[in-house]
Formats: structure tokens, sequence, C-alpha cells
């Protein structure tokens, strides 16, 4: 087992060591019920509510979606037929 030739100041030790330390967990919240969920909570579905996570609205935010796509190509669409 190696051992240090010379001993490491505090100040060295403590520059090394900036960089260990920890990180908040990412929280999320149910959209249906609003329950907050961990990072421990990594099935599709929420434990409290039972809603699936993915497939939520989907349906309400894919249209959301191809609106917004619909107005950004009537904006564009003028400069490129010219």
């Amino acid at each position: 087992m190696a051992h240090p030739k010379r001993r490491q100041s505090k100040t060295r030790t403590l520059k090394r060591r900036t960089h260990d330390k920890a990180v908040a967990p990412t929280l999320a919240k149910c959209p249906n019920c609003g329950r907050t969920l961990h990072f421990t909570d990594w099935k599709q579905d929420c434990p409290s509510c039972g809603v699936n996570l993915i497939y939520f609205k989907s349906n309400e935010r894919l249209l959301a979606e191809s609106e917004q796509a619909e107005i950004e190509h009537a904006k564009h669409q003028p400069g490129i037929d010219r």
C-alpha cells in the first residue's frame, strides 16, 4: 500500500474535496394529485393516485404542440415561398 512522502496541508486537502458534495435529489410533482415524487419513485405510475405519468393528458399536449407548430410554420412560410 502506498504511503504519502509528505503530509498534505489542510488547504490542499480542502481544495481537493471541493467537488465532493451531496447533490439535491430531483423532485417532481404528480400533475393529477400534486404529490411530490422522489427519485426513488421510478415507476411510471403515481404511488398515491395511480395515474400513468407518461401518458397523462397526452392527447391535449399533442394537440397544443401541433397547433403551436402550425402557427410557427405559417409565420415562416412566406419567407420560404419567395
